[in-house]
Protein backbone atom coordinates (compact mmCIF):
# COMPACT_ATOMS: atom_id res chain seq x y z
CA UNK A 1 0.00 0.00 0.00
CA UNK A 2 1.08 3.56 -0.60
CA UNK A 3 1.51 5.93 2.32
CA UNK A 4 -0.13 9.36 2.13
CA UNK A 5 0.30 12.57 4.13
CA UNK A 6 -2.98 14.46 4.48
CA UNK A 7 -3.16 18.08 5.58
CA UNK A 8 -6.52 19.05 7.06
CA UNK A 9 -7.17 22.73 7.73
CA UNK A 10 -9.42 22.91 10.79
CA UNK A 11 -9.60 26.30 12.51
CA UNK A 12 -8.92 25.85 16.22
CA UNK A 13 -7.61 22.29 15.75
CA UNK A 14 -5.07 22.70 18.55
CA UNK A 15 -7.91 23.66 20.89
CA UNK A 16 -9.85 20.41 20.33
CA UNK A 17 -10.42 18.45 23.53
CA UNK A 18 -9.55 14.79 23.96
CA UNK A 19 -13.28 14.02 23.76
CA UNK A 20 -13.56 15.89 20.45
CA UNK A 21 -10.48 14.09 19.08
CA UNK A 22 -12.01 10.79 20.22
CA UNK A 23 -15.20 11.63 18.30
CA UNK A 24 -13.16 12.40 15.17
CA UNK A 25 -11.23 9.15 15.60
CA UNK A 26 -14.46 7.17 15.95
CA UNK A 27 -15.91 8.78 12.81
CA UNK A 28 -12.70 8.00 10.91
CA UNK A 29 -12.64 4.38 12.12
CA UNK A 30 -16.29 3.91 11.16
CA UNK A 31 -15.60 5.19 7.64
CA UNK A 32 -12.50 3.00 7.28
CA UNK A 33 -14.56 -0.05 8.27
CA UNK A 34 -17.07 0.72 5.50
CA UNK A 35 -14.63 1.42 2.67
CA UNK A 36 -14.29 -2.24 1.64
CA UNK A 37 -10.71 -1.72 0.43
CA UNK A 38 -7.38 -2.05 2.25
CA UNK A 39 -6.96 1.13 4.29
CA UNK A 40 -4.92 1.92 7.40
CA UNK A 41 -4.96 5.10 9.45
CA UNK A 42 -1.41 5.20 10.84
CA UNK A 43 -1.40 8.34 13.00
CA UNK A 44 -2.36 12.01 13.16
CA UNK A 45 -0.64 15.10 14.51
CA UNK A 46 -2.33 18.33 15.61
CA UNK A 47 -0.45 21.60 15.07
CA UNK A 48 -2.04 25.03 15.11
CA UNK A 49 -5.06 25.10 12.81
CA UNK A 50 -4.13 21.86 11.04
CA UNK A 51 -4.23 18.14 11.52
CA UNK A 52 -1.64 16.11 9.62
CA UNK A 53 -2.63 12.49 9.05
CA UNK A 54 -0.69 9.53 7.73
CA UNK A 55 -2.87 6.94 6.00
CA UNK A 56 -2.10 3.92 3.84
CA UNK A 57 -4.14 2.76 0.86
CA UNK A 58 -3.62 2.23 -2.86
CA UNK A 59 -5.36 5.25 -4.39
CA UNK A 60 -5.70 8.94 -3.59
CA UNK A 61 -9.40 8.69 -4.49
CA UNK A 62 -9.86 6.41 -1.47
CA UNK A 63 -8.32 9.09 0.77
CA UNK A 64 -10.75 11.65 -0.66
CA UNK A 65 -13.71 9.30 -0.22
CA UNK A 66 -12.70 8.71 3.40
CA UNK A 67 -12.68 12.48 3.97
CA UNK A 68 -16.02 12.98 2.20
CA UNK A 69 -17.78 10.26 4.17
CA UNK A 70 -16.22 11.40 7.45
CA UNK A 71 -17.07 15.04 6.91
CA UNK A 72 -13.52 16.27 7.40
CA UNK A 73 -11.35 18.22 4.95
CA UNK A 74 -8.45 16.83 2.95
CA UNK A 75 -6.92 20.10 1.78
CA UNK A 76 -3.66 18.55 0.59
CA UNK A 77 -2.98 14.87 -0.09
CA UNK A 78 0.55 13.80 -0.99
CA UNK A 79 2.13 10.41 -1.56
CA UNK A 80 5.01 9.92 0.87
CA UNK A 81 8.06 9.43 -1.35
CA UNK A 82 10.41 8.29 1.40
CA UNK A 83 10.93 8.26 5.15
CA UNK A 84 14.05 8.89 7.20
CA UNK A 85 15.14 9.74 10.71
CA UNK A 86 18.25 10.05 12.87
CA UNK A 87 19.15 6.41 12.25
CA UNK A 88 19.44 7.14 8.51
CA UNK A 89 22.73 8.97 9.18
CA UNK A 90 24.43 5.60 9.67
CA UNK A 91 23.95 4.94 5.93
CA UNK A 92 25.97 8.04 4.91
CA UNK A 93 29.37 7.61 3.29
CA UNK A 94 32.19 8.56 5.63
Amino acid sequence: MKRFMIEREIPGASQLSQAELADIAKASNDVVAGLDVPYTWVNSYVAGDKIYCVHETEHVDTILEHARRGGFPANTVSVVANEFGPQTASLAAS
